[in-house]
């Protein structure tokens, strides 16, 4: 039996995960920011993160273009606790990403870069 859109989005967050034990979440989201599909622990409010996703990668967007910096790759967050990390997928969504303070970056950056491209086949 195929799988549902859903279920291949839902399948690759997972993949992104498993590929990295730093990798605590991870989400798509529309520009719109409705929640597309994925892999939040309990006590995230998914909605909240889609909607903040998409405004921050908006306002990246802005940002980067005033500033003459070019098309807008990554929106990249630093925290006490840990990393978020948004990256466009095609024009219409976002991938949401939270990492572990210890995270090492560069692999993380990679192995979101190779999530991206599967999604864009997918979004």
């Amino acid at each position: 039996m195929a799988k549902s859109r859903t279920e291949q989005l839902v399948e690759r967050l997972r993949d992104l995960q498993a590929s990295s034990g730093d990798v605590e979440a991870a989400a798509i989201v529309s520009v719109d920011g409705l929640s597309i599909a994925s892999s939040m622990p309990a006590g995230i409010e998914e909605d909240r993160v889609s909607a903040m996703s998409a405004a921050m990668l908006s306002l990246g967007e802005r940002i980067s273009n005033e500033l003459g910096r070019g098309v807008l790759q990554q929106v990249y967050i630093k925290g006490e606790y840990g990393y978020v990390i948004l990256t466009a997928v095609g024009e219409e969504a976002v991938l949401t990403v939270m990492a572990r303070r210890e995270a090492k970056l560069g692999l993380i950056f990679l192995d979101i870069a190779r999530t991206v491209q599967d999604l864009a086949a997918l979004v």
